[in-house]
């Protein structure tokens, strides 16, 4: 028994006379990674000289190598960046600051590890140098912490998801690896008042990593794996009849997805980063200016059902153009035409017989409107060529759905479409999608991505989980949650039909979600005929951008509220939303210009919002950069505004 002691003991002696340890710290000098390299690559995470995660390990099987095991530095490379990069589609801001120190760990065997130190986080990544293709077995990320910490996850049934699950909320020691595992992002609680939000970015040729417990209070990452063999399996989808043994067949001479970690003191951090723009490639288009970001009307959500016309409603000419007037009234530079417009889902060439759809276009040009086609990823795959067919016929973009995947095929797949829309100038919505790593930055004609539980589920789309979308979901790129229903429930009241769609939350509380969230195609989900009647709201709605010169996070509690001022222009545009909790909260506005008056025209839960959620109360004032506003938020609830300088 000494001997089996004494062996450990000169075991662990040995490891740490002869390990090699790197350290890398952010330009403020306030969060730090440490690197020990010996039979394996190590890295512990500070935040303040607080330790918040600890023995991570990171490796990666191919074929033939493994890499990260045994691993010998060859050279070491340190590097810093400050710049900053103008933004092709700016979703927070016009401008993007990349600040941040790099480590570059150069192994025996053609691999390297890159670390990149932020002031609000740190990533790192695998590059490779071999010749030929390389099979990808497996990718380690084993993610530890030093205590036990809050996850919130979202757990779907197996790798095939709509990436639509509401969020869970568990202690990193109390998950199980018998427990459905996570797709990204999840964000982690420390004991030390931290967050980590976890996530990836510049994803390509690749799959998505997903996460499940490790069995000692950490993460682990899994893969799904590359498919051989499918099947049919409707008009929609395909069944994966075999699997290979690998995740990933790539190109041996490559930068693999990075993996970072915001890492935040203050909640509002987590939801104004911009990590994974940053961290992806840069746009590959030699002109986007083309591509015109915008809102957009939406007849899926209430099914056409329109009330109060002459006409029988439904996916037929007189409403569509029922759509485009309303569209066009209000500014709206978009209609999409859902499922229902085709014949059949599996032809993308033949309209409904009800619908002329060159007609449509060209009544649609006259008043400035353009229309957007819904399709299956299935019927895009088999008639490649209708990306052409769309631009000649005068189609301003594709609204994809129903992937339901991320294995690397459907990776591929996402930047085959992006890639063949903007060489026919349409832009891209994905629906049933994982959520952003970059695509959007390579190719700035995809505006928009779903992977949220959105309000197409109804009542099932509850603010209590919709508020950590700012700080999750949302804080990864674009997200198109369909915001804006005008038949506003308190969630218990919420009886959604497709004939009456209804969306929990207050009125002022879905009238501050065009604020809060991010998406470049932003839908008014609801019925035109309740647009038209609660017109003031939809004048303030319809007036909202959906790209930014400059974003500002006020005040953020992840799980409880946040506060968001935007400015496009000279107007400045704040959103403020709250969980399942009334409260009342109170900004500065200090963020205005001393040169000018200022305006507020803001939509605030009325004082009945906590029973009857439409009830709202519209006012108006006159502000400065001195100015104290209070808000007062009922349940579900609400703030929605617009400042604007007063005329000389």
């Amino acid at each position: 028994m000494k001997r089996i002691a004494l062996f450990i003991l000169a075991h662990a002696v040995g490891c740490f006379l002869f390990a090699k340890e790197y350290s890398l710290k952010s330009p403020d000098e306030r969060i730090q990674v440490k690197i020990q390299i010996d039979h394996s690559i190590r890295y512990a995470v500070f935040a303040d000289q607080h330790l918040i995660m600890d023995s991570c390990t990171l490796s990666m099987s191919l074929q033939d190598a493994r890499l990260g095991i045994n691993p010998k530095v060859r050279k070491v490379k340190r590097s810093s960046t400050d710049e900053m990069i103008k933004r092709e589609i700016p979703f927070k801001n016009a401008f993007v600051k990349n600040r941040c120190n790099t480590l570059e760990l150069a192994f025996n065997g053609n691999y390297a590890i890159e670390f990149k130190a932020f002031d609000n986080g740190i990533a790192y990544r695998f590059i490779t140098d071999m010749e030929g293709d390389v099979e990808v077995l497996s990718e380690e990320c084993q993610v530890n912490f030093p205590a036990n910490y809050l996850a919130h996850l979202s757990q779907p049934d197996g790798f095939k998801t709509s990436y639509e699950y509401p969020y869970t909320h568990v202690w990193t020691e109390e998950y199980s690896s018998k427990d459905r595992m996570s797709y990204l992002p999840i964000l982690i609680e420390t004991d030390q008042q931290y967050k980590i939000l976890i996530s990836e970015a510049d994803l390509h040729d690749y799959p998505c990593m997903f996460f499940k417990s490790n069995d000692r209070g950490g993460l682990s990452s899994t893969f799904p794996l590359y498919p051989l063999e499918f099947g049919e399996d409707g008009d929609r989808s395909v069944k994966i009849l075999s699997e290979a043994n690998y995740i990933a067949k790539t190109t041996g001479r490559r930068q693999y997805p990075w993996r970072f970690f915001v890492i935040s003191h203050e909640d509002k951090e987590l939801v104004s980063n911009e990590m994974s723009y940053i961290l992806s490639s840069p746009c590959v288009l030699d002109d986007y200016h083309w591509i015109k970001p915008g809102q957009v009307s939406w007849e899926w959500w209430h099914d056409a059902r329109l009330y109060g016309v002459d006409f029988r409603s439904g996916y037929n000419m007189d409403s569509y153009k029922y759509y485009i007037d309303f569209a066009s009234t209000f500014g709206i530079p978009y209609i999409i035409m859902d499922e229902g417009w085709a014949k059949s889902t599996l032809d993308p060439f033949t309209p409904n017989p009800t619908i002329d759809l060159p007609a449509l276009i060209e009544y649609g040009r006259k008043k400035n409107v353009k229309i957007v086609l819904w399709l299956t990823w299935l019927t895009v795959e088999k008639n490649f060529d209708l990306f052409k067919r769309f631009s000649d016929w005068g189609i301003a973009g594709v609204k994809i759905d129903f992937m339901d995947r991320s294995d690397q095929w459907m990776v591929n797949f996402y930047e085959r479409v992006a890639a063949e829309a903007a060489k026919h100038r349409l832009f891209v919505d994905f629906h049933g999608a994982f959520k952003p790593a970059g695509l959007e930055r390579r190719y700035p004609n995809v505006l928009s991505y779903e992977g949220v539980l959105g309000m197409e589920q109804g009542a099932n789309c509850k603010p209590s989980n919709s508020i950590y979308l700012p700080f999750m979901r949302g804080a990864v790129g674009p997200m198109d949650f369909t915001p804006g229903s005008m038949l506003s429930a308190q969630p218990e009241d919420n009886r959604s039909t497709r004939a009456n769609a209804m969306g929990s939350g207050t009125r002022a509380y879905q009238m501050a979600l065009f604020v809060v969230f991010e998406s470049g195609l932003q839908m008014l989900a609801d019925n035109p005929v309740y647009y038209y009647r609660e017109r003031e709201c939809t004048e303030f709605i319809s007036s909202v951008p959906v790209v930014w010169d400059e974003t500002r996070v006020l005040d953020a509690k992840a799980g409880e509220f946040v506060i968001i001022a935007r400015r496009s222009g000279k107007k400045w545009f704040i959103g403020a939303i709250t969980n399942d909790k009334g409260r009342e909260l109170s900004i500065d506005l200090d963020f205005l210009s001393d040169t000018a008056q200022w305006h507020l025209t803001c939509f605030q839960d009325g004082i009945n919002a906590d029973r009857q959620a439409m009830d709202y109360k519209k006012t108006n004032q006159k502000v400065d950069r001195q100015t104290h506003l209070k808000l007062r938020l009922v349940r579900n609830g609400g703030w929605a505004g617009v400042i604007e300088p007063l005329q000389p």
